[in-house]
């Protein structure tokens, strides 16, 4: 499962790049749809249905309206190159990337393996959640009893973008 969340956070991190350098805006509101998606596999692949289904939704209404904005303007994007300013700001900015990756590293260095946990909350989660919450499934009752506020947030971010959306769709259907 690493392999695969490497190989979708390296195709994420190339859609990032092309989206910041494509010179067609819908090619880069395209390439911003690839990490959004890539970001729902990573959730499926680590077990979080709840965050993807928030992340599909918000993802595929905000490029819906990206594409709508795209199609009623001009899609090129002025290019004009770098000048000696913006050679500066890309080499601190490479430069900050390389330090954070250095120190990415050095504390990852410290986690516990993948799928350990330490953490003395798992084990009130894991013995006797069951009993506690009279479901079958596990991860349901964790969900719904235990963390029951937080998916009442995430339910609220889906409903709030898809009124927004329809309310952005209605008001071009009128005009």
């Amino acid at each position: 499962m690493e392999l695969a969340l490497t190989i979708i956070t390296g195709f994420m991190v190339i859609g990032a790049i092309y989206a910041i350098h494509a010179k067609d805006l819908l090619s880069a509101v395209i390439a911003c749809g690839i990490v959004g998606y890539g970001l729902v596999i990573c959730f499926l692949l680590l077990k979080a249905p709840d965050l993807a289904i928030v992340q599909i939704v918000v993802d595929t209404m905000s490029l819906i309206i990206m594409v709508t904005v795209v199609l009623n303007t001009s899609r090129e994007e002025p290019y004009y190159g770098l000048d000696s300013r913006g050679r500066t700001l890309a080499v601190a900015a490479l430069a900050l990337i390389i330090a954070l990756l250095y120190y990415f590293v050095i504390s990852t260095g410290h986690l516990d393996a993948f799928g350990e946990s330490h953490l003395r909350m798992s084990e009130a989660y894991m013995n006797g959640a069951a009993e506690k919450t009279g479901s079958a499934n596990l991860v349901t009752g964790v969900v719904f009893d235990f963390r029951g506020y937080d998916t009442l947030g995430e339910a609220t971010v889906l409903v709030t973008a898809v009124l927004g959306v329809i309310a952005i769709l209605r008001l071009k259907g009128k005009k």
